[in-house]
C-alpha cells in the first residue's frame, strides 16, 4: 500500500477566487485563521484527536490547521498537508507538505486516522466523488471533518443608511453568483451531512456556527478580503468603482454589523 502522494503541478480547472498566488492571499489566510481555527480545532479536539494519530488536511492554504494538528498528534503522529499550491505552508516537525489535486491525484487507501477539509469542497464540482475518495483514504473507523459555509443567510444587520444595507446585500448575492460561475456551491454547507451519509459515512456530529461581521472582528476581515478578491468580477457584474469604495467604507463604519452564513462543522466516521 502506498503511503505517499505523488505531486501534481497541474492547476485546478477554472478560475479559483482565492488563489494562493494572489497578493491578497496572506491577509485572507490570516483572517481565516483568526475567525475559524478556534471552531475547527475545538471540534477536532473534542472528538479525541490526540497524539499518535495520522492526519490528512486537504486544501491546507497557509497551513494554520495543519500546524495545530501536528501539535495535537505529537509525539508519534503525522500530518500530511496538501494543496494545489502549497508554497505558503511552512515546514514543521511531523508535517509533510505535498502538492496535490484532490480531484485527480491518487490517495493512499486506508492510511489516515483523521481527514480534515475546510472551505475546499464547496469550490469543486466533483465534491461528492471527492468525499468517496476521502472515505477510502481513512482507516476503518477513521474520522472526517468537513467545515463549509451556507452563505444564503449572509445578511446585513446594521448599516449607516438603508442604501448601504441594500448595497451590501447586493454584494453578497453577486459574490455567490461569481462562486457558482466558477463551479462552486456557496450554499453547500447545508448539504454536507446528507452528502456524507450518501458517501457511506456514519455517526454524524453536526455543529452549526454563525459569526458576527463588525469592525474589529476577524469575520469582517475575511469579508473585506473577499471584496478585494472578487473586485474584478464585481465590476464585470455591473458594480461601479465608487460602489466598491463605498462598500469598503460601510464595512469599516462603526455602525455596521452583519452575520456570516452558517458554518456547518460536520464530523463523521468511515464504518468499521
Amino acid at each position: 500500500m502506498s503511503t505517499t502522494l505523488p505531486p501534481s503541478d497541474r492547476p485546478l480547472d477554472g478560475p479559483y477566487p482565492f488563489d494562493n498566488d494572489s497578493p491578497h492571499s496572506a491577509g485572507h489566510h490570516l483572517s481565516l485563521e483568526q475567525a475559524l481555527d478556534p471552531l475547527t480545532l475545538g471540534h477536532l479536539a473534542d472528538a479525541g484527536v490526540t497524539r499518535g494519530a495520522h492526519c490528512l488536511e486537504v486544501g491546507s492554504g497557509a497551513g494554520s490547521v495543519a500546524h495545530a494538528l501536528t501539535r495535537l498528534v505529537a509525539p508519534g503522529g503525522t500530518v500530511t498537508a496538501t494543496d494545489v499550491k502549497p508554497g505558503r505552508i511552512a515546514p514543521a516537525p511531523g508535517l509533510v507538505v505535498l502538492t496535490h489535486d484532490i480531484v485527480n491525484d491518487p490517495l493512499p487507501e486506508a492510511r489516515y486516522d483523521v481527514v480534515v477539509a475546510r472551505l475546499v469542497l464547496q469550490h469543486l464540482p466533483e465534491r461528492r466523488e471527492v468525499l468517496r475518495r476521502l472515505a477510502r483514504a481513512l482507516v476503518p473507523g477513521g474520522l472526517i471533518q468537513i467545515d463549509e459555509f451556507d452563505t444564503s443567510t449572509e445578511h446585513c444587520l446594521l448599516a449607516p443608511a438603508p442604501d448601504d444595507a441594500r448595497l451590501y446585500d447586493r454584494f453578497t448575492a453577486a459574490k455567490a453568483d461569481l462562486m457558482r460561475a466558477a463551479g462552486g456551491d456557496p450554499a453547500w454547507g447545508r448539504h454536507v451531512p446528507a452528502d456524507l451519509l450518501a458517501a457511506g459515512f456514519t455517526a454524524l456530529d453536526i455543529r452549526p456556527h454563525v459569526l458576527l461581521r463588525a469592525p474589529g472582528r476577524p469575520a469582517l476581515g475575511l469579508q473585506l478580503h473577499h471584496l478585494t478578491h472578487f473586485a474584478p468580477g464585481l465590476l464585470d457584474a455591473g458594480f461601479t468603482p465608487s460602489e466598491l469604495d463605498r462598500l469598503r467604507a460601510v464595512m469599516n463604519d462603526p455602525g455596521f454589523a452583519a452575520v456570516t452564513g452558517v458554518l456547518h462543522s460536520v464530523q463523521a466516521r468511515r464504518p468499521a
